[in-house]
């Protein structure tokens, strides 16, 4: 099991299925949210009030419901297998008060066009040997989801080339073992 690390919801228990899941640790889930907060007070970004979480493969959930214990409005998790999302339900019931999430069972063809809240952040952690980086990127950009006060963080194998579309950069990347995780926003961000 693991535990939600911050927030109204510090301490709680996630259920986590062992095969086919790898959560995202408590480690780096502290470093993912010191990053973004820092980064939002820097810049005077609001990235909880009135906004909402992407949280894609989201496996527990475990992103996603950090998030709405440190007081984000929504999140919208995409899975795609059943006995994890069952899990993930589980986790999103004993954490959220509000019913203020939405698991969207669908990966290849997400129904972002559905998210009707300023998206704070989208993080992307797929299976590793899935690289959906790119195009999730550019569905992101075709879609105008991304804004001056949207941040991406992707986590993958160390080794992984991510490629950037042009209107995105890369501000920051940390290497936490085999894993790297990157935060990206748009190329206009002042940060």
């Amino acid at each position: 099991m693991i535990s939600i690390i911050g927030g109204f919801k510090k301490r709680t228990k996630l259920e986590v299925i062992n095969k086919n899941v790898r959560p995202t640790s408590s480690y780096k889930r502290e470093a993912i949210f010191a990053i973004l907060e820092s980064k939002a007070k820097k810049n005077d970004i609001e990235i909880y009030q009135k906004k909402c979480f992407l949280d894609l493969y989201a496996g527990s959930g475990s992103v996603g419901l950090e998030a709405i214990s440190r007081g984000i409005e929504f999140s919208f998790f995409f899975e795609r297998k059943k006995e994890i999302i069952d899990v993930l339900k589980k986790n999103c019931d004993k954490i959220c008060l509000n019913k203020n999430y939405k698991i969207i069972n669908d990966i290849d063809d997400f129904a972002f066009e559905n998210i009707n809240y300023p998206i704070s952040a989208i993080f992307i952690d797929p299976p590793y040997n899935l690289k959906p980086f790119e195009n999730l990127l550019k569905k992101f950009l075709n879609l105008d989801l991304i804004t001056k006060e949207t941040f991406i963080i992707i986590e993958s194998e160390k080794k992984t080339k991510i490629i950037v579309p042009k209107k995105l950069k890369i501000f920051d990347t940390r290497i936490y073992g085999k894993t790297k995780i990157s935060f990206l926003s748009l190329k206009e961000s002042s940060y």
